[in-house]
C-alpha cells in the first residue's frame, strides 16, 4: 500500500496503533535500560564534560571524604533574629546588680555606636543542670534536660551587627551575597548519598523567610546542583518540578525526546555531552523527588509517642516540632544538610527583641524548647546523635543594654554571643569560652563563625583549609583565605 504524501510529494509518517504502542514501550522501557547501564558506567566511555574529554559525572554523587569523619549529617537549627545569650544560656547575675542603671558599655547595632547604655536585668531565672552543671534559664526547661550532650560556646563572634548581612556570614562565612552556604559546601565536598531527595534541604518559619531571603541557601558561584531546597510540611513538599504548561513527568517526555535525537543520529555524536547529561540529571532527580518527597514529610508511620515527644499534637509547638521530626526523618534518608528557621519576616515574628523581650522570647523558645530537645533526645535513642551534628543559634546575640529609652527590649550584639553544638563527634558537658560581666563582648577564647564552620567540616571528615572551588581566579575556600584551626576543645 502507498503511503500518502503532501503537495511536494514527500510522504506523511502515519502510524498503526500497533506501531505507536510499540514505539512509545520500547523508548521507554529503553529509558531504563540506559538509566540502569550509565548508574553502572557502561556508558562512562561514551559521557563527556564540555570539554569532550574529561568523563562526565553527576555532581551529586557521593565523594569520599578527606580522611574519616566522625559526623555524616548536620541540622542547624537557625533562631533568627538573634536570640538574648545573656537571657538564655550565659548567665550573668552582674545585670541584676545594675538593672535600670546607665553604665560604660560599648555597644553596636541597629541603634549605632554608644558607649553607655541602660542596662537591662535578666527577665527569667537560671539554675545549673546536668552532671555539668550547666547554667540554663527558665526558657528552655526540656533543653536543660540535655546538657550533658551539649557543647556551649559562649564566646562567639561576628563581623556584622546587622541581620542581613549577619545572616549572610552565619550561613556562607562572608558579609556579602554571592558566596556558597555552609550546606553547598557540604554538599559539594561529600555529594549526597540519597539519589531521591535533595542534599540540602531548607525549612522555613510559616510567618515567613529571613531577610536577605534565598541568599542565605544560595550555592553561590557554584553550580545550582548545590543550592538548599525549600521543604514544605503542608501542600505540595517541594515546588517548581512540573515543567511550564502544567507538563507532568518531566523525566520521561524530555529524556525521551532527548533519546530519540540521539537514535537518529545514529550516534554520530556522543550519547551524552555536558549539557545533555546535566540535563538528564536533574529530571531525574525532579521525578525521584516527585515520588520521594512526600514518603520523607509523612508522620503516618511514626508512634503516638514520637509524634507526643516533639510537640507535634499542641498548637504552641506543632510546626516547629513537626519540622524537627521531619529533620530527623530526612537524616535518616541521607539527607546531608538540613537547616529549620525558628522565626521569619521582621520584628517580633523573629527573635529580633527591640521592644518587650519577654513577650518576644517566651513566645520563640515556648514553641522551639519541647522540639529541640525531642530532637537531641529521638536522635540519641536511635543511634543517629553520634553521626549527627545539631547547631543552635542565631546571626548575632543581644546587649545587655537597652535599645530605647523605655522597655525591655535589647540591640544587637555581634562581639560576643553563645550558640551551642551536640552530636557528631562533639563533646557534650562542656562550655567554652566567656563574656565580660555584663556579656557585652567575648574576652576568654573568642571564636569568629569561620572556626565554627571549620569545625563542622572537619567532623565531617573536610580538610576546611583544603576544600575550595576555583572561581574568580582563586581557590575559594568557606572559611576565607587565611588557614583557620577548628575549636579543637570540643571535638
Amino acid at each position: 500500500m502507498k503511503r500518502p504524501t503532501d503537495k511536494h510529494g514527500a510522504a506523511f509518517c502515519r502510524r498503526t496503533r500497533r506501531e505507536f504502542l510499540w514505539d512509545a514501550g520500547g523508548k521507554f522501557t529503553g529509558l531504563a535500560l540506559t538509566g540502569l547501564l550509565a548508574h553502572d558506567g557502561f556508558l562512562a566511555t561514551q559521557q563527556a564534560a564540555a570539554d569532550g574529554i574529561t568523563p562526565w559525572r553527576n555532581p551529586l554523587a557521593a565523594k569520599p571524604p578527606h580522611f574519616a569523619p566522625k559526623a555524616k549529617n548536620v541540622i542547624f537549627l537557625f533562631m533568627y533574629g538573634g536570640p538574648s545569650h545573656v537571657d538564655t544560656f550565659d548567665h550573668k547575675p552582674t545585670l541584676a546588680k545594675y538593672d535600670g542603671q546607665t553604665v560604660k558599655v560599648k555597644t553596636k547595632g541597629r541603634g549605632g555606636e554608644r558607649d553607655e547604655g541602660r542596662i537591662v536585668g535578666p527577665k527569667w531565672n537560671f539554675a545549673q543542670y546536668g552532671e555539668c552543671g550547666a547554667w540554663v534559664s527558665d526558657l528552655f526547661p526540656h533543653l536543660a534536660t540535655c546538657v550533658d550532650d551539649i557543647a556551649f560556646l559562649k564566646s562567639m563572634t561576628a563581623d556584622s551587627p546587622i541581620h542581613g548581612s549577619a545572616m549572610l556570614m552565619m550561613n556562607s562565612g562572608r558579609i556579602l551575597s554571592g558566596a556558597p552556604a555552609l550546606g553547598s559546601w557540604v554538599n559539594y565536598g561529600l555529594g549526597s548519598v540519597n539519589e531521591n531527595l535533595p542534599g540540602f534541604v531548607v525549612m522555613l518559619d510559616p510567618v515567613g523567610g529571613p531577610i536577605s531571603g534565598a541568599k542565605n541557601w544560595s550555592s553561590g558561584f557554584m553550580p545550582a546542583t548545590y543550592q538548599g531546597t525549600v521543604l514544605r510540611t503542608q501542600g505540595a513538599p517541594i515546588l517548581d518540578m512540573d515543567l511550564p504548561g502544567g507538563v507532568t513527568r518531566p523525566m520521561e517526555r524530555d529524556v525521551l525526546d532527548a533519546l530519540k535525537d540521539m537514535n537518529e543520529a545514529h550516534q554520530t555524536t556522543r550519547l551524552a555531552n555536558s549539557e545533555l547529561a546535566a540535563r538528564i540529571a536533574s529530571y531525574e532527580l525532579s521525578y525521584k523527588m516527585q515520588r520521594s518527597a512526600p514518603e520523607a514529610v509523612d508522620l503516618s508511620d511514626e508512634s503516638a509517642e514520637t509524634l507526643e515527644l516533639y510537640g507535634v499534637n499542641q498548637e504552641k509547638t506543632r510546626d516547629f516540632g513537626t519540622r524537627c521530626l521531619l529533620a530527623r526523618r530526612l537524616v535518616e534518608r541521607g539527607v546531608r544538610f538540613v537547616q529549620l528557621y525558628s522565626g521569619g519576616a521582621h520584628n517580633d515574628d523573629n527573635w529580633d527583641a527591640h521592644g518587650d523581650l519577654e513577650k518576644n522570647h517566651n513566645h520563640h523558645a515556648g514553641a522551639t524548647d519541647q522540639p529541640i530537645a525531642a530532637l537531641l533526645k529521638d536522635l540519641k535513642r536511635r543511634g543517629m546523635l553520634n553521626e549527627t551534628i545539631v547547631i543552635w543559634g542565631g546571626e548575632f546575640g543581644r546587649q545587655p543594654t537597652a535599645e530605647y529609652a523605655q522597655g525591655t527590649g535589647r540591640d544587637h550584639n555581634s562581639y560576643g554571643f553563645t550558640m551551642w553544638v551536640a552530636g557528631g563527634g562533639i563533646k557534650g558537658g562542656i562550655s567554652l569560652g566567656t563574656t565580660d560581666e555584663l556579656g557585652s563582648a567575648a574576652v576568654e577564647r573568642p571564636m569568629h563563625v569561620k572556626h565554627l564552620h571549620a569545625t563542622i567540616l572537619q567532623q565531617l571528615g573536610l580538610d576546611p583549609n583544603q576544600l575550595s572551588y576555583f572561581f574568580g581566579g582563586l581557590d575559594q575556600k568557606l572559611v576565607g583565605v587565611e588557614h583557620v584551626e577548628p575549636i579543637h576543645e570540643i571535638i
